[in-house]
């Protein structure tokens, strides 16, 4: 028993000092939080950026409410029951959005406050396997925003009619 705990530290140790640089400092990985990926612009509706030319001069409203004077026609139907406008968009700053921590980001890093509730779809995104990459297989990469293919107020895409089975082709003879 004794020798499987020593050969365990010593496979430790050993990979530890591996990961060290020359100078015996051991790399700091960029956190994932603070990754910047290629990114279009966000798909803004036309005159409503930046947010700040309108709401600069208003007092915050922080009441969860139906808006009434302006965005009438954005419809909440993403978890509703628990979500409002402020707890993505930045109350001080409508420039930018927030993170559940309050660290903001700029909305061309959405993708970063959506995966805080869709991690499963975050990964599957950054690996290539949800939404559209372009680019490299091995190297620069591109990738679409959330709200490129999402309305992130109603992110749900409508149920798509299935199409007839193909017609099998015909056999000579």
């Amino acid at each position: 028993m004794k020798r499987v705990i020593l050969l365990a530290l010593t496979l430790v140790a050993c990979s530890a000092g591996a990961a060290q640089s020359p100078q015996g400092a051991v790399p700091q990985a960029r956190p994932a939080a603070q990754e910047r990926l290629e990114v279009p612009p966000p798909p803004f509706s036309d005159g409503i950026f930046p947010c700040s030319n309108c709401h600069a001069s208003m007092t915050v409203n922080r009441t969860r409410r139906t808006l009434t004077d302006m965005h009438t026609d954005i419809v909440l139907k993403h978890d509703e029951e628990h979500r409002w406008c402020l707890d993505c968009h930045d109350a001080e700053n409508r420039d930018v959005l927030h993170l559940a921590s309050g660290e903001r980001i700029p909305f061309d890093e959405s993708y970063r406050l959506c995966g805080q509730c869709h991690g499963e779809k975050l990964r599957d995104w950054k690996a290539g396997v949800h939404g559209r990459r372009t680019g490299e297989w091995n190297g620069h990469k591109k990738y679409l925003l959330c709200a490129n293919c999402h309305n992130p107020h109603q992110p749900r895409f409508q149920a798509l009619k299935p199409k007839p089975a193909p017609t099998p082709p015909k056999r000579p003879g």
